[in-house]
């Protein structure tokens, strides 16, 4: 890795490289976003298509490309592709630079750029840090030094934001006025430092036209927003890509470790000639048709599923040479607000709501030529049979079709130019989840909701008044194969109530309404959740944070009935054990496990006319089991001060069938070992124990 610091040049091979600039992924940082400029021998811009960013995605020399972002290990980065063969003899420098979002680039952590070959060797890192109040930044450069081309890392930034940056290099700025033609190019414009005002329209100076699409003007006067993915959705596990070159018939057998699902199979072959790829049998026989292409310096992608049980092989048919990368979904385009281009096979991921997805074609060089689009759910990931076929035509073509709400993956085989732009459909109860995170509607649906806080718990706030019969309504988490999980039930649940979402620190979950009449959710920050530090009464189902020691934690009823009231420990990453449970007015006491950082949170799960009261409490308050019996009634926690020894255990279940379950605590006490499920004579280990059943109990040691 050849690190560089500001001011200073590095060769880099004349091949096609990967450009990532990064950041560390810190929850409220600015966000940055990546772009670059083509400069000619005069340090400008020739006219809009020397702009390359996540809204005017590909230079169409084939050049330059943004190729979307990516999220883990982490760190968030914004992907460019820079084919230094395949730039124009006009253009003298190719600019790397960065537009800063919701802040400035003193306060972006971790800011650098690294330029990469298609194998992931890293042939230019530089990192940032000296950035102060900038709202803009060139990051660095390619240009041309005595037939060679170099990286130099520049590091110049612009208080004036990314309007000061483009003035420099050539483009227009003016004030915003309503659009009346086709010619201007908007960048996406930084939230100035310290107040919000008025984003410039940013125009190049010659301006290229473009066609419009009758239905959704493809103008290149893009809306200033933050993609729709700006909580990306994690298709697949990273891994690091397989690359292996040739040059005409060939096999490629990926050795490397790959995780389960699908991988995305990118190719690229130069020049004329034909281009096919087959995956191979376990007998070594042709199976499926990847690709079959006669496009000249042909490249694109596709999904594979590769076996369980063996390496991924495939066979090569080519002409000329080629490179074979087996990479991550991560590396996927991602369509947002603007239109997307390419050209040839491609795959491309929609994280935003239901669409109407325009579709241009271009065909090859003679107008003619195969394209077929289909979609494919991500909870269907498993079964790349299992897409939707949107278009299956030939010769140019203009369509719209529709799209479901993401997160989706787009299949398009394409032989030749193609632009897709999705024109969200206004849906009412929608609307609201996305800007508020509050949801209603009437009758079964599943939603997708999406985290408030990504990475951390969330409060789920739910209202289905009227919803009888049976079980009553249901809140289900349905997975990525569609099996469900049941998260509220109204029968023991209430119609009211607040539980824990995205306990793993999902991004989005789906959960499925069913068995219910009118209804409303409320996604708010786990920091509403009220602190326990002493005694509460309350009704009904709700969730509390706790902060401290291991302790106790008593339970039990205020009113009168025979609903159960139970209250379990939770963590963060979403394990979950159970406290204490009741039917009567007894008290009964629980555990309360926390982290090693002291940190915990406390369901209470009810109905909504039981009232209860629950009451932390220091370690020293539960009986000792030392020579003498200690008997109780109910949930309880006992510790047992002298060595392992024997002991009897009698239990009464009052009429009732239920076992005393005896437990093994941890100094945290995390439930660790199930220790007993019966009367009787056991041997029981020194330290905290938890009894849990209905009925009365007495432990008695034995000497």
């Amino acid at each position: 890795m050849t690190h560089i610091t500001k001011g200073a040049n590095t060769p880099v091979p004349a091949a096609l490289l990967r450009v990532a600039v990064c950041r560390q992924s810190v929850p409220g940082a600015p966000t940055v976003d990546a772009s670059a400029l083509l400069l000619d021998a005069a340090d400008k811009v020739r006219g809009d298509a020397d702009l390359v960013f996540y809204n005017q995605p590909a230079h169409p020399s084939g050049a330059v490309r943004h190729a979307g972002t990516a999220e883990g290990g982490g760190q968030f980065t914004e992907w460019l592709e820079v084919d230094l063969p395949r730039v124009e003899p006009a253009v003298q420098r190719v600019l790397i630079a960065g537009s800063c979002d919701g802040g400035v680039f003193g306060q972006v952590p971790g800011l650098h750029v690294q330029a990469l070959t298609a194998d992931g060797a890293v042939v230019a890192h530089y990192a940032v840090n000296d950035a102060r109040n900038e709202t803009a930044f060139v990051l660095g450069e390619f240009y041309r030094r005595n037939g060679q081309w170099k990286f130099r890392a520049v590091g110049q930034g612009y208080a004036s934001g990314l309007a000061g940056l483009a003035t420099d290099f050539g483009i227009a700025v003016a004030e915003p006025v309503p659009p009346v033609t086709a010619t201007a190019v908007a960048v996406p414009a930084p939230t100035p430092a310290p107040a919000p005002a008025p984003a410039p329209t940013i125009a190049a100076s010659a301006p290229v036209p473009a066609a419009a699409h009758p239905a959704a003007p493809s103008s290149v006067t893009a809306p200033v927003a933050a993609p729709t993915d700006a909580v990306p959705h994690s298709f697949g596990p990273d891994f690091p890509p397989y690359t292996q070159r040739g040059q005409g018939n060939g096999v490629v057998s990926v050795d490397a470790p790959l995780p389960p699902g699908p991988v995305v199979v990118e190719v690229w072959h130069q020049g004329e000639g034909y281009f096919g790829m087959h995956t191979l049998t376990r007998r070594n026989k042709d199976d499926d048709l990847l690709f079959n292409s006669t496009l000249r310096d042909f490249r694109g992608r596709v999904l594979v599923q590769p076996p369980k049980d063996r390496p991924l092989r495939l066979r090569v048919e080519a002409d000329n040479d080629w490179t074979v990368l087996v990479q991550p979904l991560s590396v996927l385009r991602r369509l947002g607000p603007g239109p997307l281009s390419g050209y040839g096979p491609e795959v491309v991921a929609y994280t935003g709501p239901m669409a109407d997805l325009d579709v241009d074609f271009a065909g090859d060089e003679d107008g003619g030529g195969y394209f077929g689009l289909w979609s494919l759910e991500a909870s269907q990931l498993h079964d790349l049979d299992d897409r939707d076929m949107l278009v299956n035509d030939t010769d140019r073509l203009r369509q719209t079709v529709p799209i479901t709400d993401g997160p989706l993956l787009l299949l398009l085989e394409a032989d030749g130019a193609w632009q897709l732009g999705a024109r969200p459909l206004v849906v009412p109860d929608r609307a609201a989840p996305q800007a508020a995170g509050a949801y209603t509607g009437s009758g079964e649906k599943t939603l997708t909701l999406v985290n408030p806080t990504p990475g951390r718990p969330a409060l789920l706030e739910y209202a289905c008044p009227g919803s009888g019969g049976g079980l009553g309504h249901r809140l289900l988490l349905v997975d990525e194969y569609d099996d469900e999980e049941d998260l509220v039930q109204g029968h023991r649940h209430g119609e009211h109530g607040r539980t824990l979402l995205f306990t793993k620190g999902e991004s989005q979950v789906r959960l499925r309404l069913a068995d219910v009449a009118g209804w409303s959710l409320r996604l708010l920050p786990v920091e509403q959740a009220p602190l326990l530090t002493g005694p509460v009464e309350g009704r009904g189902s709700t969730v509390f944070r706790y902060e401290g020691p291991p302790a106790l934690l008593g339970l039990c009823r205020t009113v009168s009935g025979d609903q159960m009231v139970t209250i379990r420990t939770v963590q963060a990453d979403g394990r979950s054990k159970i406290s204490a449970d009741t039917v009567r007015r007894r008290p009964v006491t629980g555990p309360l496990w926390v982290t090693q950082a002291g940190h915990c949170y406390v369901q209470v799960w009810t109905t909504d006319e039981t009232g209860w009261r629950i009451e932390p409490a220091a370690l020293a308050t539960a009986p000792v089991l030392d020579g003498a019996p200690v008997e109780g009634q109910g949930y309880g926690v006992v510790r047992h001060a002298g060595p392992e020894t024997e002991v009897m255990i009698q239990h009464d279940a009052l009429g009732g069938v239920t076992l005393p379950v005896l437990w093994e605590l941890d100094e945290r006490l995390e439930p660790v070992r199930r220790i007993s499920t019966a009367s009787g004579l056991q041997r029981l280990p020194s330290g905290y124990l938890q009894i849990r059943t209905s009925g009365r109990w007495s432990l008695e040691p034995r000497t």
